[in-house]
């Protein structure tokens, strides 16, 4: 399959052992009353596609039914470990889930959602910190809060769940002129992802809605600790696209992927190839290919 032909939403790709392991929200049934599912697409040069393979397939005895959204996946220790959000008709969490290969079965591995209850969230991605701390750093819905926040907890080296209480790292609403209100003064964060670069500095991917539809931003830590002040400095994508995540390739450049257009059934990911340059990320000015 080529990337046009791929209908997912919230595209986060995983390197490992010489290829890229795609995983992300099935477009079809993203905002569906009813979810049955997550994949993965596997490559060797990113540009042809096998997949998809379901690797988190729903149980009759699993809590949610809806929004199986934003699946990210790491490397941990000896294991592959799956960050998800999954949702029924009151709850909203993301939970954690482990599996011994990047294309295996996912199962649930945190014993409860690691979000708090009675708190509508998603996109919980992983950060560990220079000490070696694992924390989840997720949003909470403008659905609840009017204006969507970005949060972090601390969690046990296990991953199995929550260690300590939770704190909160900006508002949507700090990030004006480039991220725009859409709806009465609601703010959208969505797709946290963090980026630490070689210069020491550590960017936050999030994204919102800007001047022409969903935009990919960057953030950047003045301190690179998850509690000092995260500025956002720019938009790396704003022709209606988001919910991306910065890697390197096998050759140890940097892409960022994400999800365009914004428009269910009809989103799918896209490749950029960046460039570090005087503490930006900036897109190639060439058309070397990927």
């Amino acid at each position: 399959m080529k990337l046009d032909q791929i209908n997912i939403r919230d595209p986060f790709v995983l390197v490992y052992e010489d290829r890229y392991y795609m995983y992300g929200t099935r477009g079809e049934t993203a905002f569906e009353k009813k979810a049955y599912g997550l994949d993965v697409y596997i490559s060797e040069d990113m540009k042809d596609w096998q997949g998809p393979i379901e690797v988190f397939k729903k149980t009759d005895d699993f809590w949610a039914d809806r929004h199986f959204w934003a699946p990210e996946v790491y490397h941990y220790r000896d294991d592959f470990y799956m960050f998800a959000t999954f949702a029924d008709k009151k709850r909203q969490h993301t939970i954690v889930l482990k599996a011994d290969k990047p294309d295996g079965q996912f199962r649930p591995w945190s014993k409860e959602p690691i979000t708090p209850e009675g708190w509508l969230t998603l996109d919980g991605t992983l950060y560990v910190d220079k000490d070696k701390r694992p924390y989840m750093v997720f949003c909470r819905e403008w659905k609840q809060v009017k204006v969507g926040q970005i949060w972090a907890v601390e969690l046990e080296e296990s991953l199995e769940k929550a260690k300590g209480e939770p704190f909160m790292l900006f508002k949507a609403s700090e990030a004006r002129p480039l991220a725009k209100s859409f709806l009465f003064g609601r703010y959208v964060t969505d797709g946290p992802y963090f980026v630490e670069t070689e210069d020491g500095r550590l960017h936050m991917l999030w994204s919102s809605y800007g001047q022409q539809g969903y935009v990919q931003l960057l953030a950047e830590n003045d301190t690179q600790d998850l509690k000092g002040k995260f500025t956002t400095k720019e938009a790396l994508y704003a022709s209606d696209g988001g919910h991306g995540m910065i890697f390197k390739d096998l050759k140890g450049r940097y892409n960022l992927v994400l999800h365009t257009p914004n428009t269910q059934k009809k989103e799918h990911p896209v490749f950029i190839r960046l460039e570090y340059k005087d503490g930006r990320f900036v897109s190639r000015k060439d058309t070397e290919s990927l």
